[in-house]
């Protein structure tokens, strides 16, 4: 499998982890879920204005979140031919609002942007969390490849409902 990660990061927002350490995570992801095609991804970095002004253009919602995934073609779409690349899709992470985030749930600031790095790649995979049985099977795989791709101290169990909060 070959993964292109088009990295674009704004002056104003610093990720945690290197840009070597990002594609890797992305292609772990990619392996344990069995993609075996060459994919393209767009991953953006961002301060907390942009994410915000991307959460109310397409999810309606007009706050500050951690992550946004925007998908465009699944690795497994029957329409793609073999060997053809498919183009995964948007990541945004916003890194100031992760980090304060980290704080309240008790994890390091880099461990919690690898963890939405590998949340917003699982929901470009099909994964949700929207319903309670969704967001069972999506948690227990995020805990099974957060494990995988930690290198602080070792991660609690996920807990998605942070990923739930403020819905009604």
């Amino acid at each position: 499998m070959l993964l292109t990660v088009d990295l674009i990061c704004e002056a104003r927002a610093q990720a945690p982890i290197t840009e070597d350490e990002i594609q890797a995570i992305c292609e772990m992801v990619l392996a344990e879920e069995g993609v075996t095609r060459p994919c393209y991804l767009s991953l953006s970095i961002v301060d907390d204005e942009e994410i915000r002004s991307y959460n109310e253009e397409w999810r309606g919602i007009d706050a500050v979140t951690d992550v946004i995934s925007l998908e465009c073609e699944r690795p497994d779409d029957p329409d793609l031919a073999e060997g053809e690349p498919c183009e995964l899709g948007d990541i945004i992470l916003a890194p100031a609002f992760i980090e304060a985030q980290s704080g309240r749930y008790a994890t390091t600031f880099a461990d919690e942007f690898r963890l939405l790095l590998i949340h917003g790649l699982l929901h470009l995979l099909g994964y949700d969390h929207l319903e309670d049985d969704e967001a069972e099977v999506m948690e227990a795989r995020e805990d099974e490849l957060v494990r995988k791709a930690h290198t602080d101290a070792p991660i609690s169990h996920v807990v998605l409902t942070r990923h739930r909060e403020g819905e009604d």
